[in-house]
């Protein structure tokens, strides 16, 4: 995930050859039954966490579906196979490109198949102080952003679990969590979903999804994410940092 490359650096009016590191950047293609959907661009690790959280996310796989995976790690291709696919979705969907920028927009359709879901309706409680202790951890995870300062963190907690993922895109990090919980079959209704980065509508329609009743992030939500979460019952804690944190959406579940 990380490569040396030859830079000239200059300080001042000083110019001098040396090296630096940046985060790697791949194509992934993901074919759903032997349809190409998407062709994501990525971090080269985790791959088949990110195509399975990306047709979970997207909503073109139901989750509990059985799946088939078949990683081509040298081409940059998965091709997952299953019984239960939407096809109606899938005819529908058409070949897409998404960049690392993450600019791909909700759907009109994504929102309103979100909003007629039940809303997360889990009753834990979770105290600002282990969410504050739990995003210094985030942090203290992050090494390949505080090498290269290239990527996205992203964290699943979960009891006994903090499964924690890295990408130069932030919806690749949250797939890649979704991926490793759903291939691990892991089952965990009281989860708080980490986040390095903004907050958008996207990211809360692949949380709902996932069935995670709170997302707590270091950066700032849209206000349609905070709109979301207050529908789909959501708690969304923006601004962690030090011993601040803003809670935007139900606030019940924090003590």
């Amino acid at each position: 995930m990380i490569k040396e490359v030859s830079i000239r650096k200059y300080i001042s009016q000083e110019t001098r050859e040396t090296v630096d590191w940046v985060a790697e950047e791949r194509p992934l293609t993901i074919a759903l039954n032997g349809v190409e959907i998407v062709t994501l661009l990525c971090s080269p690790s985790h791959l088949d966490e990110l195509a399975v959280g990306y047709v979970l996310g997207e909503g073109l796989v139901p989750r509990g579906a059985e799946l088939e995976i078949r990683l081509d790690e040298e081409r940059g291709i998965v091709d997952i196979s299953t019984g239960s696919a939407n096809l109606v979705n899938l005819q529908a969907w058409g070949k897409r490109y998404v960049t690392s920028g993450c600019g791909k927009g909700t759907s009109f359709y994504q929102l309103n198949d979100i909003r007629q879901q039940e809303s997360v309706s889990i009753l834990m409680k979770v105290k600002m102080k282990e969410i504050l202790s739990s995003m210094t951890m985030l942090q203290k995870h992050s090494q390949v952003f505080l090498k290269t300062g290239g990527v996205h963190s992203a964290a699943l907690q979960i009891p006994d679990h903090f499964i924690f993922r890295e990408d130069v895109g932030r919806h690749n990090a949250v797939d890649k969590l979704f991926g490793y919980y759903t291939l691990n079959k892991l089952n965990a209704p009281e989860k708080i979903l980490y986040l390095s980065g903004r907050i958008s509508s996207e990211i809360i329609i692949k949380a709902r999804r996932m069935g995670v009743p709170v997302i707590v992030s270091r950066s700032a939500p849209t206000s349609l994410a905070i709109q979301l979460a207050e529908e789909v019952g959501i708690t969304l804690v923006g601004f962690t940092r030090g011993t601040k944190a803003n809670v935007y959406s139900h606030y019940t579940r924090i003590e």
